[in-house]
């Protein structure tokens, strides 16, 4: 089933897409819920033609996006989390915490359009910010623990044992036999 998308919807296509979807997804999701009409021949030449009148818009947004996009091309995000001994992540690492830094460094990027994948250790990592259909930027992420992780004690050689005579059974029976 053949439907032009109204809005962005994450995962399957931008705004003014014809994107190929499952009937059952495009009837009772996409269409009930004003995210998408069906592609029928009216519909793409009033899609065609409303695309013409916006182009400078979505020139515009893009060139936006652009410019958001390079500026985040210098940013690199340090985030702090709780880490066990064994040094891996209680919870994880997601895009509402990247959301939060790049907000803290002045940029407000919306949630939904960074993706990151299950951050479950520290160390370096990457994030992917979608800002337009044709603009992404991949963000360093790196992990640290928000508490010096203990190292383990140092091995202590235990000093070596004096050793005792061996006494021998045969001695010990004859001092009992005494």
């Amino acid at each position: 089933m053949e439907i032009i998308l109204k809005e962005d919807v994450i995962g399957l296509g931008y705004k003014h897409d014809i994107v190929n979807v499952k009937s059952g997804y495009g009837r009772n999701y996409l269409i009930p819920q004003g995210k998408g009409v069906i592609a029928s021949e009216s519909a793409k030449k009033m899609l065609a033609e409303e695309l013409k009148q916006k182009a400078k818009k979505l020139e515009k947004i893009k060139n936006d996006a652009q410019a958001v996009a390079d500026k985040l091309a210098n940013v690199a995000l340090t985030i702090e989390a709780k880490v066990s001994a064994q040094g891996t992540i209680y919870g994880s690492v997601n895009n509402v915490m990247i959301a939060d830094e790049l907000s803290k460094l002045g940029f407000d990027i919306d949630r939904k359009l960074i993706t990151i994948k299950d951050v479950k250790t520290i160390g370096e990592h990457k994030a992917i910010v979608r800002l337009h259909k044709e603009v992404s930027v991949v963000i360093p992420v790196t992990v640290i623990s928000d508490a010096p992780i203990a190292e383990p004690a140092p091995v202590v050689e235990a000093a070596p044992a004096i050793e005792e005579p061996a006494i021998e059974e045969e001695e010990i029976a004859e001092e009992e036999e005494a």
